[in-house]
């Protein structure tokens, strides 16, 4: 009986196999003569070639089959961090050798690799996550390729930025990625000032001992601005938390920022009037020259301006010491 029922079985699997045998003879006829956007393309790396490769952000299985193809079978992996790019290599088993491509030897090691491509060479560039080029090295070497005329190949992957902006819930159709914004505070400021009255969605990259600052710095763009604050993105730890900008103040005053944050601002309302910063501090200045002292013309303008009182302050304590009498 059991033996009759196996042999059921495996009539059916047979059938089954030869079903789906010929349904993927006749898909792979049908691409012969339609080709699909999505039809496999397995051939080898061309010689010659920069392939760009997207490596993940911090999961593991966000890596592509084709990066681990390519990463493979190309003649050397240009790494922004050969320990780091190591450990990945090894996990999907590539023994293909590294080479170091970073900040500080991007202009030497560009002439190298252009040699090695010109000779024929097939070179991978990845960084430690996401995408080459992308607050991250690669620039220059694909800017030096496309002026040699060398062939240049992405192999799309995951990103920090576009996951961000597409879980954020703030508008995706129009955006400005901005990467790090200045470590020092004042050219921080000066940075947000211009895009102040910017309408489309604004996306940062900031680490965890600078995102408190730069909170305080954002309080430019408004107090009531949307804002989006994904951490750890992919990792165990994820977490993505959304409200204003004085709400994130309010939120990470009391929590201790950990990991690589990506900031996701929503763009200037322009129905909205934006007071620049050496506007503010005219107002400020003039208070000041009719008696009041620093915090009362800190609390008068805040309720002219409905901007955080603490910011005004802020401001007016940078202003020379003249100025109140």
């Amino acid at each position: 009986m059991v033996s009759s029922q196996q042999s059921a079985v495996s009539g059916q699997r047979s059938a089954v196999s030869d079903k789906t045998n010929s349904k993927l003879s006749s898909l792979s006829a049908q691409s012969a003569t339609h080709p699909s956007p999505l039809t496999p393309h397995s051939s080898p790396p061309m010689p010659g070639t920069l392939y760009l490769v997207g490596t993940p952000i911090g999961n593991l299985e966000d890596m592509t089959f084709r990066a681990v193809r390519i990463l493979q079978t190309v003649d050397l992996i240009a790494a922004e961090d050969t320990r780091h790019t190591g450990k990945l290599l090894h996990h999907f088993q590539v023994g293909t050798p590294q080479i170091s491509y970073h900040d500080h030897n991007r202009y030497s090691r560009t002439t190298e690799l252009l040699e090695r491509l010109q000779q024929g060479k097939s070179i991978a560039l990845v960084t430690d996550a996401g995408m080459p080029g992308i607050s991250d090295p690669g620039y220059e070497l694909v800017k030096a390729c496309a002026e040699a005329d060398i062939s240049v190949v992405p192999i799309p992957g995951p990103s920090a930025a576009i996951a961000a902006l597409i879980a954020s819930g703030l508008p995706c159709d129009r955006f400005i990625f901005e990467g790090f914004l200045p470590a020092k505070s004042q050219a921080r400021r000066a940075h947000l000032e211009v895009l102040q009255t910017e309408p489309r969605t604004l996306i940062f990259y900031e680490a965890p001992h600078r995102i408190r600052q730069t909170l305080q710095d954002l309080l430019l763009l408004g107090a009531d601005r949307q804002i989006v604050l994904a951490r750890e993105l992919t990792k165990r730890y994820e977490e993505i938390w959304r409200g204003t900008v004085a709400a994130a103040i309010a939120h990470y005053s009391s929590h201790e920022p950990q990991g690589e944050f990506t900031v996701v601002v929503a763009g200037a309302d322009a129905t909205q009037p934006v007071l620049s910063e050496a506007t503010l501090k005219t107002e400020l200045q003039n208070l000041l020259k009719q008696g009041l002292s620093r915090s009362d013309a800190s609390r008068q303008l805040a309720q002219q301006t409905a901007l955080p009182r603490r910011q005004l302050y802020q401001l007016a304590l940078s202003l020379p010491e003249q100025d109140e009498r």
